[in-house]
């Protein structure tokens, strides 16, 4: 096996680098791909669909690498597997929903990292990374590894682990709530658990064991939130630490990913459009990586390999046609499980993983809840300008009388090609149960219906979020949910894009709205290099620096050059201090701007003019976005109730079961 993977790797050397040129000189898709490297890098249809469409278990949920999906046509599974895959998935999930149902909701907490490795779990428990034995997981039957509070850090967690093949040592990574650096520990496993090195400032990082049999752990360097140096590492007699690759182009940022088989490990280097992937053998890690793709601009490549066979994942070719399934709008019905394991399988419009794993309570509960999804096939979802179905999801209590008079919640996102975050939120559930529909649009620029979908959202493509955003709200008021009276929108970091726009553009439509870690100076920001991640995003959203195109196409919907004296829906701004992503200057001119709009308008509104609240809470320290901070998650749901003229007593009294206050 070792010799063949070997051969494998050296004729790849001598193979991979003239794919370049066969992708310059023609359209490269999946067909002319294979007739020509079929030899080389073997690609089967079958194998390519399953080995990559596998989504991690929880237990694995410390892999925190990007992601995105491509397809072909011609890479579909078989009938037979996708029903047995769809089978086993419910048998599942019916274990996990039956075990949940049983524990008190109060009980509840959001699982942090946990891997399993060989018969132990590994995960913290209180301020420790603990390990217990498998079948004893669910017990407090567990080994202390290492007390998080020897790093003096203000509140530590721990957001990844990884085990070493052999379990001779544990590296997890750990942070805190206020801050996005964070150390690498390493530890070594034995009677008597020992810290054996720390490293700061690391990202990804991963496990190999080279024919001698020893491990070693290669990481990547963050400074400044740009990741381009990796570093491999070993510990015990043989200790050593050496940096071997550093990326020259600051738009690009670098992770790492072990392959599903553990076999190789591959260094990813990337920027929002463009990819080039590493091998490195995994047992033979001090050898020289070898080069799979060079980066070829708008050509993105992920690589998985089983059976000494390696499986590229790309956005070359024709992409598949998702089609959603949906519940009629006029059926009084549950929620329906299958229905949605079902639409799994189909789209990924709706990320079902939020249900299935992570949201205890609507389990629970789901006879109290209605999911109405308005998909691709429905043509009362469409963009005002160019007549683009638009994917919303819908949730309300099915007993609901009189829609209309009900409190609406929309969320939107739209860049980036991330989907819209769905996954369970405690403050979510208690807005449900206390009347509110909440809505989530699938706006371009998102990543819901593949790139083609968030490559319509980018650059001098915009608007077509803003319009998608403007379309969904009056289709949800003109099918009878809520009114403009009491319709609230929320977005974080990038999302507050389209919400400011909207604010300047329809302020008519809204009552409120919330907004955490707000982008809402694209213009400035975009125009200043020496931010962290201007280089790096210049492909979402333009160089308005060098590009007049782009600066002026900016200026069209930059939510702080497009503020005017007009009356705007109510605001309440989230910030963070220390926030490296979105620069605190940004979002306090913003504000002032805003204030002073406001305040030269209500000059010639007249008496009797209620000028709406513009709040900004500057929370302290250096993260991004803090999910899990009460503070935080009260001020929003006491100012949009205020906001609604709505009595937030019971929502409160609720929300005291799942937050510790």
């Amino acid at each position: 096996m070792q010799r063949k993977s070997k051969l494998f790797l050296q004729a790849l050397k001598y193979s991979i680098p003239h794919l370049g040129k066969c992708m310059q000189k023609q359209h490269l898709n999946h067909y002319n791909f294979a007739d020509h490297y079929y030899n080389r890098i073997k690609l089967k249809k079958y194998h390519l669909t399953k080995c990559l469409q596998n989504k991690p278990t929880v237990s694995e949920l410390a892999r925190n690498i990007p992601s995105r999906s491509f397809s072909s046509k011609d890479f579909l599974p078989i009938k037979q597997e996708n029903e047995k895959s769809l089978s086993e998935n419910m048998d599942a999930f019916e274990k996990v929903r039956t075990k949940l149902e049983t524990q008190p909701q109060e009980e509840y907490e959001i699982i942090n990292a946990e891997v399993k490795h060989g018969g132990f779990v590994y995960y913290q428990e209180g301020c420790c990374l603990v390990r217990s034995k498998d079948e004893e997981a669910d017990n407090d039957n567990y080994e202390v590894l290492f007390n998080l509070e020897e790093l003096k850090l203000d509140q530590p967690f721990i957001d990844c682990i990884r085990v070493a093949p052999d379990e001779k040592y544990v590296a997890a990574k750990i942070r805190t709530e206020d801050s996005e650096a964070s150390t690498c520990i390493v530890v070594k496993l034995s009677d008597q658990p020992v810290m054996e090195a720390s490293f700061p400032n690391v990202s990804s990082f991963e496990w190999v064991k080279d024919e001698e049999e020893e491990d070693v752990l290669f990481y990547t360097f963050q400074r400044n939130l740009r990741c381009h140096d990796v570093y491999r590492a070993t510990f015990g007699d043989n200790k050593r630490n050496e940096r071997f690759y550093t990326e020259k182009d600051p738009s690009y940022f670098v992770f790492l990913y072990l392959t599903k088989d553990s076999r190789f490990l591959t260094i990813n280097i990337m920027n929002k459009t463009t990819s080039e992937v590493w091998l490195i053998d995994g047992l033979s890690p001090w050898d020289p990586p070898v080069l799979i793709q060079k980066r070829i601009h708008g050509v993105l490549y992920y690589v998985e390999h089983r059976d000494d066979e390696l499986y590229i994942l790309t956005n070359v070719g024709e992409p598949t046609e998702f089609k959603l399934m949906r519940t009629a709008a006029d059926t009084p019905a549950i929620m329906n499980w299958d229905l949605f394991f079902t639409m799994k399988r189909n789209t990924k419009v709706v990320d079902l993983d939020m249900f299935k794993d992570h949201c205890v309570l609507f389990l629970k509960h789901s006879n109290l809840l209605y999911v109405n999804v308005i998909g691709l096939a429905d043509d009362s979802v469409r963009s005002l300008k160019d007549g683009k179905s638009v994917p919303m999801t819908i949730f309300h209590k099915t007993d609901s009388e009189d829609l209309q008079k009900k409190p609406l919640l929309v969320h939107v996102y739209g860049a980036y090609g991330m989907d819209l975050k769905m996954n369970f939120r405690p403050e979510r559930r208690v807005l449900v149960d206390d009347g509110w529909i909440l809505a989530y649009c699938h706006v371009r620029g998102g990543g819901e219906l593949g790139l083609q979908w968030h490559a319509d959202g980018r650059l001098t493509k915009k608007l077509n979020g803003l319009a998608d955003l403007e379309a969904c709200i009056k289709t949800l008021h003109g099918q009878g949910f809520s009114q403009p009276s009491l319709t609230t929108l929320t977005a974080f970091s990038a999302g507050g894009v389209l919400v400011g726009a909207l604010c300047n553009s329809n302020p008519e439509l809204l009552r409120a709205v919330t907004l955490e870690a707000p982008f809402l100076d694209v213009l400035n920001t975009m125009m200043d290099t020496t931010l962290p991640l201007t280089l790096e995003e210049l492909e979402e959203w333009g160089n308005p620096s060098s590009d007049e195109k782009h600066k002026n196409y900016i200026k069209r919907y930059c939510p702080y050059q497009n503020i005017k004296p007009q009356h705007y829906p109510s605001i309440h701004i989230t910030a963070y201090e220390n926030d490296e992503r979105v620069p605190l200057k940004g979002i306090v001119n913003y504000t002032e701007k805003l204030k002073e709009a406001i305040t030269e308008h209500a000059k010639d509104a007249g008496e009797g003019y209620q000028a709406p609240n513009v709040v900004l809470d500057i929370q302290p320290g250096g993260n991004h976005v803090i999910e899990d901070s009460h503070k935080k998650i009260t001020a929003q749901i006491k100012f949009l109730y205020e906001e609604l003229g709505l009595d937030s007593t019971s929502v409160f009294e609720n929300l005291k079961k799942y937050l510790k206050f």
